[in-house]
């Protein structure tokens, strides 16, 4: 594909998603496969659109393809839908202000706490024997 395209990347947990987002009607694909075939649930389908719905656009008016690695499924969308939202602040700054209000460009910063030594888990500490 020659086609000029608007790159992002988005993150969530420990998922990485690159976004190349392109004008005009294609197939969109996720990880190398149509994204329709990937993601049935009507609920997936709907956090990747949201960002097109807030502006205004028709999700049809475009196609991408995303590359994602690490995290699970929620997190790789959630990822994947970040990078979406910023690629379309690269294609047109003016929707930044309505993607802001929606708290569609923020990264979510919440991460899963490191074990500590000594510990079974992060917090989680040996249980105490009293004999």
């Amino acid at each position: 594909m020659d086609k000029e395209y608007y790159y992002a990347v988005g993150r969530r947990k420990t998922a990485t998603a690159t976004v190349r987002l392109y004008e005009g009607k294609g197939e969109s694909k996720f990880n190398g496969k149509p994204f329709s075939s990937v993601y049935k649930d009507l609920y997936h389908k709907k956090l990747i659109s949201e960002p097109f719905e807030v502006c205004g656009l028709d999700i049809d008016d475009f196609h991408f393809t995303i590359v994602s690695k690490g995290g699970g499924v929620m997190a790789q969308l959630e990822a994947a839908r970040l990078g979406i939202s910023r690629a379309l602040i690269l294609m047109n700054p003016e929707l930044k202000k309505m993607l802001k209000q929606k708290k569609l460009t923020t990264r979510d910063p919440r991460m899963v706490e490191s074990k500590k030594t000594g510990m079974r888990k992060a917090r989680k500490s040996q249980q105490y024997s009293k004999r």
